[in-house]
């Protein structure tokens, strides 16, 4: 008989705590069929592989500024809230140095997990046990000014440090598209704030 650290004995209790109901026929057949339980069991610790959604430019020339952003998003005809507009000008705003490519998966809430939705705290915390990284506040103007074929309707929220705005408020970048307009804007971004299953966010997938 195998014995347990405390760890590994509190998780095998909470799996028996939350098993499905199971006839006792069932359970017969897993018990003389360890062999396909470890099969089933590995697939669901399995962490799972998220694509890559897009793959953006940092650091590209003539955007070192926030006011270079502004002056590139109105140019290109996009749409950016004072918030995010107040964001950009912050110390806590950096751009990459050089041009640098980065690789980035769109996940919904509810794909890391919480099918009820989650605190962004929990979001955060989830997604880096995943394999993923938060993106550098960057990604937010960047991936706005290089994705211009946002489907209409959609609400994308940037996974990034908030950074605090005139007010007091943390913030994090969304994009969405209304119509024919395309906008970077921001939103609050405390570490209890709610989303729900279906929110969509941005993460950094590392290269390896």
């Amino acid at each position: 008989m195998k014995t347990y650290d405390g760890q590994t004995a509190k998780f095998l209790a909470v799996v028996g705590e939350n098993m499905p109901e199971v006839s006792g026929k069932m359970m017969q057949w897993w018990i003389e069929n360890p062999l396909s339980l470890q099969v089933v069991l590995r697939s669901l610790c399995t962490k799972p592989n998220f694509e890559v959604w897009k793959t953006i430019k940092l650091g590209t020339v003539g955007l070192k500024t926030a006011e270079d952003f502004r002056r590139a998003l109105h140019k290109d005809g996009f749409e950016i809230n004072d918030r995010a507009s107040d964001i950009l000008g912050k110390f806590a705003f950096t751009v990459a140095t050089e041009e640098t490519e980065v690789d980035l998966a769109k996940v919904t809430v509810a794909e890391l997990g919480f099918k009820d939705g989650a605190k962004r705290e929990q979001i955060y915390e989830r997604a880096k046990e995943l394999g993923l990284e938060l993106c550098p506040a960057e990604v937010g103007p960047q991936l706005r000014l290089q994705y211009q074929d946002q489907p209409n309707g959609e609400w994308v929220l940037i996974g990034m440090k908030p950074i605090v705005d005139s007010d007091g408020d943390p913030n994090v970048f969304y994009m969405e598209r209304i119509d024919s307009k395309l906008w970077l804007s921001s939103y609050w971004g405390s570490s209890d704030s709610f989303w729900h299953a279906d929110r969509q966010w941005v993460f950094c997938r590392p290269r390896k």
